[in-house]
């Protein structure tokens, strides 16, 4: 089963259990879906629905942390919550411990030593996370990586 079908599946139960912030929360996240192969001009497959989860997630996030800045605690519940349901349909995170590991084998495989080598190195991390299989954010191997050259 791809990972619309589940989605489309989950919406189905959701409405049936009148569960209301799944069902908006999925409604979206199928629209966001289906948008994304109306530009491709032909269905995703599940690495390509994966990242457009993830995108909604970076979004919710954004917009999370900007409520919490406003004031407007009740509008970054609602974000968390959103959150929460989409990461049940995102692969595992790596953890701090691949991360750091996965730097230390990047920076002595290519060499770098100093902040003008992160682009080398950002580039050998994010290729042997990638082998993982596991869903990677940039920002924190970006932090790993500044933090090992520049310490």
């Amino acid at each position: 089963m791809t990972l619309g079908e589940r989605i489309t599946q989950d919406l189905t139960s959701a409405m049936k259990a009148k569960d209301a912030a799944r069902t908006s929360t999925l409604r979206m996240t199928k629209a966001a879906i289906v948008n994304k192969e109306i530009d491709k001009h032909g269905a995703l497959d599940d690495a390509e629905a994966v990242r457009v989860v993830q995108g909604l997630v970076k979004q919710r996030e954004d917009s999370a942390s900007q409520y919490a800045t406003a004031g407007r605690p009740e509008l970054a519940e609602k974000e968390q919550a959103e959150i929460a349901v989409l990461k049940a349909y995102l692969p595992a995170e790596v953890t701090d411990v691949e991360i750091a590991s996965a730097v230390d084998k990047a920076v002595a495989a290519t060499g770098a030593s100093s902040p003008k080598d992160m682009g080398k190195a950002m580039k050998a991390v994010l290729a042997e996370l990638a082998t993982s299989g596991k869903s990677v954010d940039g920002k924190r191997v970006s932090e790993a990586v500044k933090k090992k050259l520049s310490g």
